[in-house]
């Protein structure tokens, strides 16, 4: 008896998974319910994991950009362009969407996803890149089609969304499969493959970086938390 319960003791800690975390229950819409969902921070969750592929994701058409308008969106160049959205696989995480470059990518609860609209603006957007498209169509591996769309900016960009929420990258995260943004401001999740939030691993509510000074190219000048923003 008393092995048998070591042996689940040692089985659960890895997973990294939030007190009362209900898997079924990830996705509370809209962001109407709190953003932690009520849940208490995993002891000793970094965000630091190593990313691997997941080679059983299956490739899948890219959606059609929603409505019309493009006379008026603002030139987006293709470096800043997220080309790809791919389920992929992080320790400790599990199944995340990143970018081209193997960036995890994250949702807002101050956005909203029906209708799509995204409230990350200014240094918020510094912060938080988001996921701009030129076309409305990246490249899919595991990320269904019908999920995809687009949402217009208050600038007039572009920007791809999941199940309607807003994608963005976070600054914070320094190479490609970390999610140092989860649970940053008790309001960014990474989000998974069906647009809801992923919270296998949860850490304590943190702040976010600095936003970047204008003569830095895009860094975040110290790397360390920023203060107290909202965002």
């Amino acid at each position: 008896m008393v092995v048998g319960a070591a042996l689940a003791a040692v089985i659960t800690l890895p997973g990294c998974a939030p007190a009362g975390f209900d898997a079924g229950a990830a996705d509370y819409g809209n962001a109407a319910e709190p953003a932690s969902n009520d849940v208490q921070a995993s002891p000793g969750a970094t965000g630091e994991p190593v990313a691997a592929g997941d080679p059983t994701a299956e490739a899948t058409a890219p959606a059609d950009p929603a409505g019309g308008g493009e006379a008026n969106t603002p030139e987006i160049s293709e470096e800043v362009a997220t080309t790809e959205l791919n389920a992929t696989k992080v320790a400790r995480m599990g199944t995340t969407v990143q970018d081209e470059d193997g960036f995890v990518l994250y949702r807002f609860d101050k956005d909203s996803d029906d209708p799509a609209k995204s409230n990350c603006n200014g240094d918020c957007a510094k912060i938080w890149p988001p996921a701009y498209t030129t076309d409305g169509e990246p490249t899919l591996k595991g990320v269904d089609k019908s999920l995809v769309g687009t949402v217009t900016r208050a600038d007039g960009t572009k920007q791809l969304t999941l199940k309607g929420w807003p994608l963005y990258r976070y600054i914070g995260d320094k190479k490609p499969g970390q999610w140092k943004g989860q649970n940053v401001s008790g309001t960014w999740f990474v989000i998974t493959p069906t647009g809801t939030k992923n919270l296998t691993c949860l850490p304590a509510v943190s702040k976010p970086v600095a936003p970047p000074s204008d003569d830095t190219s895009g860094e975040a000048g110290s790397g360390e938390a920023g203060g107290d923003y909202s965002y």
